[in-house]
């Protein structure tokens, strides 16, 4: 397993740090990392796992990341492989198996088996290869596939960066990643603590990115009036670059967003 996590430096600014420290979860600082995971493990396999979709679905979020795919937003009708971290009970493997092209080879990846039992029983695919494992340590070889999502995931990891590493081991170059986070924002607080995860602003999550080789294309908004009010948490489209282009973008260039 990976050794325990050193805390990192927390400089998150807004909406502040007397009511992050109040409402946030930060049950991680106070345990190790193997300790953290098996109480997320426990939590997923439990009750609260099993209401998992029907939270995604009362907020909203299922039927939106649905609109991200069938606006193509995020574009997979042309990958050949795509894995799926965190694929808890199906809410983005469902629509993937709906825009994926059908020999595309599909993989469901969590943390808790049992998650990924409810998603293969709700989904009723066989399609999928279903895995259980650590984020960290992925049971893939380097450069597997050429599309990744990740969703609300990278927030149980006390220091996303070895997470992220293996995300960008298993990606192609040339490859794309779709990661969607809980953001430091007052809802985002609220999911902490109802998840035991952290949160993320964007500066501090794309600096995370950059540093481990993949670099942010775009940012995403649901809707126009999430981007307006800037909610919904963290939607990005990284890529890793490829082998004879380290870089993406010229330096000053700005993202792009897409409403």
């Amino acid at each position: 397993m990976a050794r325990d996590f050193k805390p990192i430096r927390d400089d998150r600014k807004p909406p502040g740090m007397a009511l992050r420290r109040l409402v946030e979860f930060r049950g991680f600082n106070r345990s190790s990392l193997q300790q953290y995971r098996n109480r997320i493990r426990h939590m997923y396999d439990g009750p609260a796992g099993a209401v998992l979709v029907i939270g995604s679905l009362m907020s909203l979020h299922e039927p939106l990341v649905g609109r991200i795919f069938r606006r193509r937003k995020f574009d997979v009708s042309g990958c050949k492989s795509i894995l799926d971290v965190g694929s808890g009970a199906g809410q983005i493997l469902g629509h993937l198996l709906k825009r994926a092209n059908p020999e595309t080879r599909l993989v469901a990846f969590d943390l808790s088996h049992r998650m990924l039992r409810r998603a293969q029983s709700r989904l009723g695919s066989e399609r999928p290869s279903y895995v259980t494992g650590d984020l960290s340590q992925l049971p893939f070889a380097d450069n597997s596939f050429d599309c990744i999502t990740c969703g609300w995931v990278i927030e149980h990891l006390p220091d996303p960066r070895p997470g992220l590493r293996e995300l960008s081991r298993v990606l192609q170059p040339g490859g794309r990643l779709l990661l969607l986070a809980t953001e430091d924002t007052l809802p985002g607080m609220v999911v902490s603590r109802t998840w035991k995860c952290r949160t993320y602003n964007r500066r501090e999550l794309r600096a995370f990115c950059d540093e481990v080789g993949l670099p942010w294309r775009s940012q995403l908004w649901f809707t126009p009036v999430h981007r307006f009010f800037k909610m919904g948490g963290i939607l990005v489209e990284a890529q890793k670059p490829q082998d004879d282009a380290p870089e993406l973008r010229p330096p000053g260039h700005r993202l792009s967003g897409h409403g």
